[in-house]
């Protein structure tokens, strides 16, 4: 296999060459620079898998760095270091995901040579902030419409599942369902480069009652017979993602409630997530429908809580039975205080009103660990599962941690 390669800009020499030798005996190539000239010059003629970046340099500052090298599709993982405050540093890491870009992590100064090492050793993220849509994007790669609509007549969007698990036991909560398309050409596509060109040209509906009807079909297989379960645990649920042209259509309430009757589904065996955004594109119409889903029995979760400037109107005035903490937060609970302040707010938040808390993008055991002890009730994310198709699912579940662990 091909040595990573890794590319380090920073004012401070005797900082650069520090890098320089502690990826070198990592086993990566490294080559340092405090010429962001030279540096630019290096990311295009010899294509780094990483990148270390000083935030405070006099010629040129981080930030700046970061948005040229989002401009150019920067496939490169990307350290970012600094002496400022943390909260600063955060924000910085923050900004660079929004612009697409693979954030491997972020060192505040002085760090340790370990430190370094497990950020410079860990696997990429496929699917994460500036994952495998963000390199796909960059690298031009865009679905159109025509092929969109072949690929749902032709029944060519899949499934994968993501485990659920509960905070405090370690039992299997439930699953959520993600639709991924292959694309023959673009290769695999998330939902975020799909589904709005299905909202924009009047697909979403197809798409809806596809991903439902494939979801459905796999939950009612592998859980419909209610299997044996210890006393007191819960029949798992199946979590799917609403798009908010769905809740301009008054009669999906029926449909999906006729899919669950001819699939054996309890309806409240099913959780329905929406943004807070989606619910605010036609407020009366969306709260007419969800009141209806929740008259018959459907849970509704309110999906990416805290990212929106109408959090707190949508959890009061719409019928909502979870909490869902987005993953932005929880990722970053390990390293930040804000992060966890944030985090414990939302499941105390929950809890006052009544909701389930579930906590997404939890990546460590630390994570997990510190989620239970604020109560939290549910966690997904990469430490638990990885989303899997249906078919591996039983493997999954023979060979899981029964604290709820990553297998």
């Amino acid at each position: 296999m091909e040595p990573g390669r890794l590319l380090i800009l920073d004012d401070d020499p005797a900082i650069g060459r520090t890098i320089e030798r502690i990826a070198r005996g990592a086993g990566l190539e490294a080559r340092f620079t405090d010429d962001p000239a030279a540096f630019f010059d290096a990311v295009d003629a010899w294509d780094p898998t990483h990148i270390a970046i000083d935030l405070v340099m006099p010629r040129m500052d981080g930030v700046e760095v970061l948005t040229r090298l989002a401009t150019r599709g920067s496939r490169a993982r990307i350290i970012i270091t600094s002496g400022v405050d943390h909260r600063v540093l955060d924000a910085a890491g923050r900004s660079a995901v929004e612009h697409g870009l693979e954030i491997a992590g972020v060192l505040s100064k002085p760090f340790s040579a370990k430190a370094l090492r497990s950020l410079l050793q860990a696997a990429p993220s496929a699917a994460g902030p500036g994952g495998s849509a963000a390199r796909l994007a960059a690298d031009g790669g865009r679905a159109s419409v025509e092929d969109l609509r072949a690929a749902i007549e032709r029944r060519e969007l899949r499934l994968v599942f993501q485990p659920q698990v509960d905070c405090a036991s370690g039992a299997l909560a439930g699953f959520e369902a993600l639709v991924r398309w292959q694309h023959p050409r673009h290769g695999l596509l998330l939902p975020e480069q799909f589904v709005p060109l299905a909202e924009a040209h009047g697909l979403i509906d197809a798409l809806t009652e596809q991903v439902t009807e494939q979801a459905l079909a796999w939950f009612a297989a592998t859980f419909g017979a209610a299997p044996a379960r210890a006393a007191g645990e819960e029949a798992p649920s199946l979590a799917m993602n609403l798009s908010a042209r769905t809740l301009e259509d008054e009669s999906f309430v029926e449909r999906i409630l006729a899919r669950c009757e001819a699939h054996g589904v309890a309806p409240a065996r099913l959780i329905l997530e929406l943004t807070e955004t989606s619910a605010m594109e036609d407020p009366v119409k969306s709260l007419d429908v969800l009141t209806r889903l929740r008259m018959k029995g459907f849970q509704l979760s309110i999906d990416d809580f805290g990212t929106g400037f109408s959090s707190m109107l949508q959890l009061v005035r719409l019928p909502f039975s979870e909490i869902k903490v987005d993953k932005s937060f929880v990722m970053t609970a390990g390293r930040s205080e804000e992060s966890r302040t944030v985090v414990k707010s939302i499941v105390e938040l929950g809890h006052s009103l009544g909701l389930r808390s579930i906590a997404e993008g939890v990546e460590d055991a630390a994570t997990l660990g510190y989620l239970r002890g604020i109560g939290c009730d549910l966690a997904q994310g990469y430490h638990i599962a990885r989303p899997m198709p249906g078919e591996a699912v039983a493997d999954w579940l023979a060979r899981r941690s029964p604290r709820g662990g990553a297998d």
